[in-house]
């Protein structure tokens, strides 16, 4: 069985074209295909066929409400469409995972608790996703 170590290594990870690598400590592309059942009464079990595209990036930042950071970069987008891009690096390889024209719903403001590092978990949905 072939095993791949894979130690994350994102060089680069954009939304709106402005650089969040610095504050980023976990984010997740997921090139989604909604199922539509194709089953018809002679079938004897479900059959699926892909529907449309609904991809998701998932990431998880530190709260920075300094210029430029977190909170000044993403509060803005709220209700829009933007792109996200993150850069990965494993070796001399180099992979560009690219999610144009996603939705963010909502961005917390304030998370935080006693005696932890302040971050917000962040969804974009939709959008058309490329690996490069």
């Amino acid at each position: 069985m072939a095993t791949t170590t894979f130690l994350s290594n994102i060089t680069t990870l954009t939304v709106n074209a402005v650089d969040l690598s610095d504050q980023a400590t976990a984010i997740v592309f997921t090139n989604m295909r909604e199922q539509l059942d194709k089953s018809t009464l002679k079938d004897t079990s479900r059959l699926y066929t892909g529907g449309l595209y609904n991809n998701e990036c998932t990431m998880t930042l530190f709260q920075s409400y300094a210029a430029s950071e977190t909170y000044a970069t993403l509060a803005a987008l709220v209700g829009t469409a933007t792109t996200v891009v993150a850069t990965v690096t494993e070796g001399a390889v180099t992979k560009t995972f690219t999610l144009a024209n996603c939705y963010l719903e909502s961005m917390p403001v304030v998370n935080g608790a006693l005696g932890e590092l302040s971050t917000v978990d962040l969804t974009f949905t939709g959008g058309t996703f490329t690996a490069s």
